[in-house]
């Protein structure tokens, strides 16, 4: 344990502190995290909001406006009024200061529709501020959960939770709503880390992924050599060394993490991309070569949002995502995951100056990323830049039912339906690697829909009894893969943040474990909360 952290409890236990126990006990302030933590507040239990950052919302107020959903009538509760509330916030003419509502050319507004899907980084972060305020959540920010035992258990239950500061909170009920998963791992709870064998859940596409990873994919040959064609001078920057293994083989490697940009093209609130400390050409030259053996593609997605801003995500062979270097990221130590979020932020900034000012890049591709810069108007105090890199999948709990291909295809059924997800399943490149024939290629990436909206079942946010029966996880869920894939977004972390809570809500009410939550009773609050379960 840190030497803060015995301080803090040596002067808290010679001072006769007494701590709260709170009814609940939410760690991570993620839109899951605060849909939870207000859910259970308006039930009239005692709750506190533990967030290792000094931001709410989670992705949702990090970049990612551009809302991935699929069928948008699978969300319903508080995750639909928070759409509703972004919808009411640009219904106001003030709320657009770049740009009227007519000239708007961005997605996610539609005439008709009761919500709105797109949207500013700000402005989503005041709206989650604006939830916890009025429920009287009570926040706890900056508090990183001490990784060395900053969990102490009685039995199977969960009794406190500790941040590296020496902050301590009791609960009844935990909630793990973190990207990371850490609260459930110190807790002793099955995660697993990678991707799993096709064979382990009868399915597909889970696994290495050579033969499906046709997209954001190279598609002219591009050499991986420092020296063309001589493989004695080592690898450019980007390509493993590694043989991407048997399709559908297991694996530890983690899907591509990237910060998911707000750019503008507003001249009166544009910063000019900045090059990063530490930039070298040379990290870019897979880029520069792909340019130069004839891939027209400007490498990045960028969707509108309100007033000329956009949310921009990774597209093509070479882009924002940054294929490798994230690996370790999801049980590494803070220091270690800091350095991880360095380097992304290095790598990507570094990118964006390149594609802007490069003469290597085509002149059409370079004039349109110098169009482009960071908004004076957002993450103000970071310069414009995300203050969280997107933690597209790191630990997933193994628990009482695992969600698989199956659920997602329709072929198996959840019998006890929580919400509901309604997304491709999807997975960003994993790997980077010379072929036979001497030519760099992308793994990983899979993009496979059709499906209608399926049922997630309670028992994907449920530990195995045995391992801890007063914690539920909304984010980290249990699912393979390939169905976290599908799973893994943000109106559906906030919809089983709200249903978690309402379970928690109700096994304190009935004096029982979360497991032992008689379903037809949830189903019928569920309901009741405007929840969509079918």
């Amino acid at each position: 344990m840190k030497l803060a952290a015995v301080l803090a409890m040596t002067l808290a236990t010679s001072s006769c502190v007494q701590l709260p126990t709170y009814d609940l006990v939410v760690y991570g302030g993620t839109s899951g995290g605060v849909v939870a933590a207000v859910a259970a507040a308006r039930a009239g239990r005692s709750v506190v909001l533990v967030e290792p950052s000094a931001h709410l919302g989670g992705m949702t107020s990090a970049g990612l406006g551009a809302t991935d959903i699929g069928n948008k009538r699978a969300i319903g509760g508080m995750a639909r009024d928070f759409y509703r509330a972004v919808r009411r916030h640009y219904d106001a003419p003030t709320s657009w200061t770049l740009e009227t509502r007519a000239d708007y050319r961005g997605i996610g507004l539609k005439d008709g529709e009761d919500a709105m899907w797109a949207f500013e980084p700000h402005v989503a972060e005041q709206l989650f501020e604006r939830l916890v305020a009025e429920a009287g959540v009570r926040v706890e920010r900056g508090a990183r959960l001490e990784l060395d035992g900053g969990v102490r258990k009685d039995g199977a239950r969960i009794v406190s939770l500790e941040s590296e500061d020496g902050r301590r909170f009791e609960g009844r009920v935990f909630i793990d709503a973190s990207y990371e998963g850490d609260l459930l791992a110190l807790a002793g709870v099955s995660a697993h880390v990678g991707r799993e064998a096709n064979s382990r859940y009868g399915e597909t596409l889970n696994g290495v992924q050579v033969g499906n990873a046709a997209k954001h994919q190279f598609k002219v040959r591009v050499d991986p050599y420092v020296i063309p064609g001589d493989p004695s001078s080592g690898l450019l920057f980007g390509v493993g060394a590694q043989s991407p293994g048997p399709d559908g083989s297991e694996d530890r490697r983690v899907q591509a993490y990237c910060f998911r940009l707000c750019a503008t093209d507003d001249p009166r609130n544009r910063i000019p991309w900045p090059k990063p400390e530490g930039y070298a050409e040379r990290d870019y030259e897979l880029l520069l070569r792909n340019f130069e053996a004839g891939d027209p593609l400007a490498p990045w997605h960028p969707l509108g949002m309100p007033n000329r801003k956009t949310d921009s995500n990774n597209n093509g062979a070479f882009s924002t995502d940054h294929i490798g270097a994230n690996w370790d990221y999801a049980t590494a130590s803070w220091e270690a995951r800091d350095a991880i979020v360095t380097e992304h932020e290095r790598y990507q900034k570094g990118l964006m100056w390149t594609l802007a000012n490069s003469p290597r890049v085509p002149a059409d591709v370079r004039e349109h990323f110098a169009s482009y810069g960071l908004p004076k108007d957002e993450f103000i105090e970071t310069g414009g830049w995300p203050h969280m890199l997107y933690i597209r999948e790191a630990r997933r709990m193994v628990g009482e039912y695992v969600m698989t291909e199956h659920e997602c295809r329709g072929t198996r059924k959840a019998l006890r339906p929580i919400g509901l997800a309604a997304y491709t399943m999807d997975s960003h490149n994993v790997q980077r690697y010379v072929d036979a024939s001497g030519a760099v290629r992308n793994e990983g990436d899979v993009q496979v829909g059709g499906f209608p909206p399926y049922g997630i079942d309670y028992g994907a946010v449920l530990p195995q009894r045995a391992q801890c029966t007063n914690l539920l996880v909304p984010v980290c869920l249990s699912a393979s893969h390939i169905a976290y894939g599908s799973i893994r977004m943000e109106p559906v972390f906030m919809v089983l943040g709200e249903s978690c809570a309402i379970a928690a809500d109700l096994a304190l009410e009935r004096g029982v474990g979360v497991h032992d939550v008689d379903y037809r009773e949830l189903r019928a609050r569920l309901l009741a909360a405007q929840q969509v379960l079918e």
